[in-house]
């Protein structure tokens, strides 16, 4: 790392990344977002899981203003970003075989509905059993991952798979393995994970397909607004209620 602040860098090395995504990711993108406006169109309910940290960018595309009331976030007890104590648990519970299946069971998730499964390196034991479930009760499948990992990494689940064997459409973050974008001469480890950023651009970008699609069919996108905006609830109430049976966070 030479000239510019770390700041400057980081900032560089996201933007960097994200001109990747939108160039390298269009094609993929394109598709995930006309296969979540099909299931919209054809009564699917739309899910989104991640775990620890990618259960980030899947929170922020549920219930969020200007985003789609449809998607629904698909939980699992200690894997809902870092809250867990200790938070090193949701680690070593992502390794756990039969806890995706078990989380499916107990979930509204059925045939016709979209799952997007977000996990940076896809290698641990949760992600692939959870796509591999979904798609084998008729879910279709996005998952959202570092290619990367697949080629630099060896997998924990039991098939020796990954998270990208197993889904319909896959969105390649382009994060290296380690999800760190700095070094330094003084600091002895990489720094600095933009895993997030680009996650979350991509999903955003694949839920704005999905809106345009749906215009396009001339069906209105069940988009929500900001009740900080005047109307704002009374504007997401009709949404609730016209689509109250696909919406289980209300629940």
């Amino acid at each position: 790392m030479s000239d510019g602040t770390p700041a400057d860098l980081f900032f560089d090395a996201a933007i960097g990344l994200l001109q990747r995504a939108r160039d390298e990711e269009a094609e993929a993108i394109t598709a995930a977002g006309t296969l979540l406006a099909d299931t919209v169109t054809s009564g699917g309910r739309l899910f989104a899981f991640g775990a620890g940290h990618s259960s980030l960018a899947a929170q922020d595309v549920v219930y969020r203003a200007g985003g789609l009331a449809l998607m629904n976030l698909l939980a699992a007890p200690g894997l809902v970003g870092v809250d867990v104590m200790p938070a090193t648990l949701g680690s070593r519970l992502e390794r756990v075989d039969g806890l995706a299946t078990a989380v499916l069971d107990t979930s509204p998730l059925r045939t016709g509905d979209a799952l997007v499964i977000i996990s940076l390196s896809g290698r641990n034991a949760l992600p692939v059993e959870m796509a591999v479930e979904a798609r084998r009760r008729g879910a279709k499948v996005i998952g959202v991952t570092s290619v990367a990992y697949a080629t630099e990494t060896t997998s924990r689940h039991s098939s020796g798979t990954y998270l990208k064997d197993h889904c319909d459409i896959v969105l390649d973050s382009k994060i290296a393995v380690g999800d760190a974008e700095l070094t330094l001469d003084t600091i002895p480890a990489p720094f600095a994970p933009a895993s997030t950023v680009v996650t979350s651009a991509l999903l955003q970008a694949v839920l704005a397909t999905t809106a345009a699609a749906l215009a396009d069919r001339g069906t209105e996108p069940p988009l929500l607004r900001s009740g900080n905006v005047d109307g704002g609830h009374e504007w997401n109430a009709r949404v609730f209620e016209e689509y109250r049976d696909r919406i289980f966070y209300q629940h």
